[in-house]
Formats: C-alpha cells, structure tokens, sequence
C-alpha cells in the first residue's frame, strides 16, 4: 500500500512540476516576443534562451526553437555602430543549443531544419591582415564579408558551422560536422572541413 501511495505521489508531482514548467516558458516567451520585431503565429522558443536585441529579429510563423538558442544581433561595438537584421521564415525548426549571431543580415528561408549545436554567423573578429594582430582577439572590431542566406526547405546537420557570406541553396542538405565557407547551389547534398559537393539531388 505504501509503494502504492508513493508512486501515486510521484506521478502526480512530476505531472504538476511539468505543467508549471510549461506555463512558466509560455509566459515567459509571451512576454519576451512582444519585444521582437514581428513574430508569426505559432512561433514558440523554449526557455532558458540568450536573446540580444530582438527588436532587429522578424520571426514567421510556426517557429520553433528548442531550449538553450542563443541569437545575437549587435548594433554597436568598438565604438562602431551596425544595422543588424535577422529574418526566419516560416515553419522553421531548431534542436537544442543553436548560436545565430548578426551584425549584418541573415535571411533563414521556409521549412528550413536545424539539428543541435548549429552556429550561424555573418561576421568575424577583425580582417586576416598585418594590423589586427596587433590587438587582441577581443579588441579587433567585428568585420562582414556579406550576408547570409539560407534558402527554402533546407535540412542542416548536427555541430554545422555557416560562415558569413555565404548562400545555401533551396533543398541543400548540409551533412552533420560541415563547416560552410561558400555558396552551395540548391539540391545539393554538402559535407566536410571545408564544405564539399557530395552529390546532387537533381540533375
């Protein structure tokens, strides 16, 4: 009979842990996306998040974010200042511990999926010229080769790395471990250290 009571007891208090958890990130992300610059519909992240600066974020609808994404626009630094943009398409889906971060513009098309651990970038600490190296990391001001683009129904795979500049193409798939340093055409399958052309889902 005690075993009974206790596994009635944990049941139910894992049961109300859960619901206040759900109604805490609800609420939380209720009050967190009023500070965007649009969100769709259906769009939901998962707390805990870093965010910085949403206002310069437009979200679609039915975006979905798993817990721990972190997604930075910075409009100044080093005294220099930036117009940020990011733009999220619709039915766009995240896994855990994503990093996107924008002093530019990053444009994620429709229906893109994204695994876990992706990071997203349009730029760097400094140029790779004579002159940076004489400031440290930290201290060289943020540079963008251009922005990035991420086409429609794109598929994005575990630890990804997007550098800035780059363009991926609508219906990629971008394998797990890839480090993308330039523009892959559309129905294309890519992967490696650098990015490579694994084949071509269209002829």
């Amino acid at each position: 009979m005690n075993l009974l009571a206790g596994l009635v007891s944990y049941i139910f208090t894992d049961r109300i842990i859960r619901f206040f958890s759900k109604f805490y990130k609800k609420v939380r992300w209720n009050g967190m996306k009023r500070r965007f610059a649009a969100v769709g519909k259906g769009s939901f992240i998962e707390a805990p998040w870093i965010i910085t600066n949403p206002q310069n974020i437009t979200v679609g609808e039915n975006f979905l974010a798993l817990s721990t994404l972190r997604i930075e626009t910075f409009e100044e630094y080093l005294g220099e200042r930036f117009t940020p943009q990011i733009i999220i398409g619709d039915n766009v889906a995240f896994n855990n511990d994503c990093h996107i971060g924008c002093i530019n513009r990053i444009e994620i098309g429709n229906n893109v999926l994204g695994a876990s651990r992706i990071y997203i970038t349009d730029h760097y600490h400094g140029r790779i010229e004579p002159e940076d190296l004489e400031h440290v990391p930290t201290k060289r001001r943020l540079y963008s080769k251009g922005p990035v683009i991420i086409g429609d129904n794109v598929w994005i795979g575990e630890n990804v790395t997007v550098l800035p500049g780059v363009t991926i193409g609508e219906n990629a798939i971008i394998g797990a471990n890839t480090v993308v340093n330039k523009n892959i055409p559309a129905n294309a399958v890519a992967a490696g250290v650098p990015a490579r052309i694994v084949r071509l889902l269209v002829d």
